[in-house]
């Protein structure tokens, strides 16, 4: 969930509880910004498109401090979710062989799935477009079932693990057709 999508919540929610309508945008948790449009019941819009805008009641839009955000919001941005942990495992070209920086990456994946105390595991097959596509989607699923065995082995719930493949589509590195790309060549693993 954005963070600003979590802060306009709030501020709707304050404004039920007679303390003033306040919308807050923050950067998601890459650190992205987006836009917001937001329109009073007098029809006035005010667009926050900046880290900690913020429109309070009027259509004025200020700009709130680290410290003000945290403070007035800090419990809220405190509740949300842990952000995603994504893990991308190279393989050799036309294989289901990790490269040996991948396999080093199994224990990492293992501990975040740990530490998270997750049930919500994204396992994703991916090719580079050097060959026919149905044979690159196959591959994409041979890698992932094989990132997948990986993951059971060391000791992750089968039943936790979704996996999916791409074949060629959905490139790191956009290609054009018959291209070997070793960045493209992946199994991206997220731990929610």
């Amino acid at each position: 969930m954005k963070q600003y999508a979590l802060i306009l919540f709030v501020g709707l929610m304050l404004a039920g509880c007679g303390g003033g309508q306040t919308i807050v945008l923050l950067p998601d948790l890459d650190g992205h910004v987006g836009e917001v449009t937001v329109t009073s019941e007098g029809g006035q819009t005010a667009t926050l498109n900046q880290a900690n805008q913020a429109v309070t009641g009027t259509d004025k839009v200020t700009t709130l401090s680290d410290a003000q955000v945290q403070s007035q919001f800090g419990a809220a941005m405190a509740a949300q979710p842990e952000p995603t942990a994504r893990f991308i495992l190279h393989f050799h070209s036309d294989s289901t062989k990790l490269t040996d920086e991948s396999k080093a990456l199994i224990p990492d994946i293992i501990g975040s799935w740990k530490a998270r105390v997750s049930r919500d595991v994204s396992v994703i097959g991916h090719t580079d477009t050097l060959g026919e596509k149905q044979y690159n989607y196959d591959l994409s699923v041979r890698r992932a079932k094989k990132v997948r065995e990986l993951l059971v082995k060391a000791g992750m719930p089968e039943d936790i693990i979704e996996m999916t493949s791409h074949g060629e589509e959905n490139p790191l590195i956009p290609t054009p057709d018959g291209k070997s790309e070793p960045r493209n060549r992946r199994v991206e693993v997220l731990v929610r």
